[in-house]
């Protein structure tokens, strides 16, 4: 190699390590590894905003196990935590299963870089439908199989994959009052409407959206005394099932292609500004 090449090399390897730094760094919520040592407060919106007094989950306990742990996305509002383990342990006694818990908040709340756009104030978990009858091996916990349930072009449910057991996760999430809201595949929600239930009051806090074929996202109510804690509209009265048509024609219906090459373009979307306490909790 002669010094032009070892010049233009270094060169290029400067630039990738410096576009490489530019990404890792890029997000300081995601560099922070300890909570904000406080009183436990969530700050701000489920999609903009940070936690105070955040708690981490143990990577395993009575009823659940934590995956992909080195995520380091396991972090919570001490309420949250509450009802992990709460919920797990109540689940257990169901089912003989232990739940897989996913992706929580980070140490200090705040924005992923890539995966959500909310679980940003500790108060939102994704649980999969997949449960574990025995404890899982480091590999499997870090490189977790999905349970894909979903034939989402069809608008249709694999019932031979989808048991009674997964129903009971749903409601059993749902029928807690901390509890706000429960997102899954619309196509689930389907599926749980079909079933004709003789007491579906629950479904009401079970939302569809794009998405969640193999989880469900469960979000808690802001607590009482955090008074930073913004809190979601209510929820429209009734089942939701009469909303299913419009998603079921959003899967199967096929797309129309835009009339401009405007269309094409992505719209830009401007960072929304964070609590003014947030700014506080990422540099103390």
């Amino acid at each position: 190699m002669n010094r032009y090449s070892l010049y233009y090399g270094l060169q290029w390897l400067s630039a990738a390590l410096l576009l490489f730094s530019s990404i890792t760094f890029a997000n300081p919520w995601e560099q922070v590894n300890s909570p904000f040592d406080g009183v436990a407060a969530a700050v701000g919106s489920y999609a903009n905003g940070c936690l105070a007094g955040g708690k981490a989950l143990p990577s395993s306990g009575p009823g659940f196990e934590v995956i992909r742990p080195e995520r380091r996305r396991y972090f919570g509002h001490p309420t949250l935590i509450s009802f992990i383990e709460d919920y797990s342990s109540h689940f257990r006694q169901y089912s003989k299963s232990n739940l897989l818990i996913a992706d929580m908040s980070m140490p200090r709340g705040g924005n992923f870089t890539h995966g959500h756009s909310s679980h940003q104030i500790g108060l939102d978990v994704d649980i999969w439908f997949k449960l574990a009858e025995q404890a899982l091996t480091v590999m499997q916990l870090a490189q977790p199989e999905p349970f894909d349930i979903v034939h989402t072009k069809q608008f249709r449910l694999d019932s031979k994959l989808w048991q009674a057991q997964h129903t009971r996760m749903v409601q059993l999430a749902a029928e807690d009052s901390r509890v706000a809201r429960i997102f899954i595949s619309p196509v689930i929600k389907q599926h749980l409407c079909d079933m004709d239930l003789a007491n579906d009051a629950w479904l009401n806090k079970v939302r569809p959206w794009w998405g969640h074929t193999y989880h469900m996202h469960v979000r808690l109510h802001c607590p009482e005394d955090d008074v930073d804690c913004i809190e979601q509209a209510p929820i429209p009265k009734g089942n939701g099932c009469n909303e299913l048509s419009w998603w079921k024609q959003q899967y199967t219906q096929p797309k129309l292609k835009p009339k401009t090459k405007a269309a094409d373009k992505a719209i830009k979307k401007k960072s929304k500004a964070k609590p003014k306490q947030c700014a506080q909790l990422l540099s103390s």
